[in-house]
């Protein structure tokens, strides 16, 4: 069985809500947002990882997400994502946060950027990122809010999403994160089909797309864009959650995500708990215990039968993929963070109980 704690884990999507009604813009969106979050959440999770309302629904701080994840679980580095989701006053996580976290603990995190292209002023805003934090990608969502509107956008629009991506290029950020999959709140379900990632992909070559919650829905046409497109790969973000509750069914999506590409679709997957928002301890736990069915192995793939996922395929999506992708060195990054704050906290060998480290409040 995968050692959890020698395995080097990078978790590539993790965030501290605020989701406080006072941070409501669009009051309509926001609120079923926010309900939207908790409800996946609290639908899927033992009972000791379940929080109640008010321990979920608030602004939640970036220590809380820090020690969730290094002293709460296995995690060993993880990327935060601001979010441009401007149904919150903030996007519902701020930038500041970003830049807080890698000012804190630079050996434990790194940060994206985040824009949203038809908002006014985002080259500015993007710019600012670049200067406050250094961030490794650009994370984007195919939704655009003001106080009372919506409006979706496309990944192959040349007026809208193209300037984004050469601005990016032009900062030497290298990696664009589009959320897909999972619409956010009562929103038309269009714009987070993943196929307009291939006009972006193939437009664009010398950058990575990274689809972000891939295969949670729309799985076949997210395997044919792996297949299609070697800059494109998947965050896994929400599957694992499914493993919590559903491991047939994670298996199965699991297995169609790499279909087409059999052994080698194990090296275009990234992981992610999406923590805070999910603690990240079950799911990394079910995921080191996982194997496909012998039904899913035979039945799922177009290329015969598919191969067992091996210890050294799950060290590859934990965190070797990753790192591989930012130019990160695994011993070197595992050296520097050998006697901090959170390794002394776990120096004998037990990882805290669960929320015991943050203001959450355990149903």
């Amino acid at each position: 069985m995968l050692d959890l704690e020698e395995t080097f884990v990078y978790d590539a999507v993790t965030h501290s809500y605020n989701m406080a009604p006072s941070n409501y813009r669009n009051e309509q969106h926001a609120e079923g947002i926010t309900e939207m979050l908790y409800g996946n959440v609290s639908g899927v999770v033992a009972d000791e990882y379940t929080l109640t309302p008010e321990g979920f629904v608030r602004d939640w701080g970036v220590e809380e997400t820090a020690t969730m994840l290094f002293e709460e679980s296995y995690t060993d580095m993880a990327t935060f994502h601001p979010v441009p989701m401007y149904a919150f006053h903030d996007g519902l996580v701020a930038n500041d946060k970003a830049g807080a976290v890698v000012d804190r603990w630079p050996d434990r995190f790194r940060s994206f950027a985040c824009v949203d292209p038809l908002r006014d002023g985002w080259e500015d805003e993007l710019e600012a990122q670049v200067e406050d934090f250094d961030p490794i990608g650009v994370k984007l969502y195919p939704s655009h809010w003001s106080e009372d509107h919506h409006e979706g956008w496309s990944m192959g629009d040349p007026e809208v999403a193209f300037p984004v991506f050469e601005k990016a290029h032009d900062l030497g950020i290298e990696t664009v994160a589009i959320h897909k999959a999972i619409p956010f709140g009562p929103v038309p379900r269009s714009p987070y089909h993943p196929g307009d990632v291939d006009e972006a992909a193939a437009s664009f070559p010398d950058l990575t797309f990274s689809i972000v919650h891939g295969g949670y829905s729309f799985t076949e046409e997210t395997a044919w864009q792996l297949a299609r497109f070697p800059n494109v790969y998947v965050n896994l973000e929400g599957l694992p959650a499914i493993l919590l509750g559903n491991e047939r069914r994670f298996g199965e999506l699991l297995a169609e995500l790499i279909s087409f590409l059999g052994e080698d679709g194990f090296d275009r997957l990234f992981w992610s708990s999406g923590a805070m928002s999910v603690h990240p301890r079950p799911q990394l736990e079910a995921f080191r215990d996982f194997e496909f069915s012998e039904a899913v192995r035979k039945n799922t793939s177009m290329m015969g039968k598919l191969p067992q996922i091996t210890d050294d395929h799950k060290r590859k999506i934990l965190g070797e993929n990753y790192a591989d992708l930012i130019g990160l060195d695994v011993d070197e990054a595992r050296a520097r963070i050998a006697d901090d704050e959170f390794s002394s906290a776990r120096s004998n060998g037990e990882l805290a109980e669960p929320y015991s480290t943050t203001d959450a409040e355990v149903a």
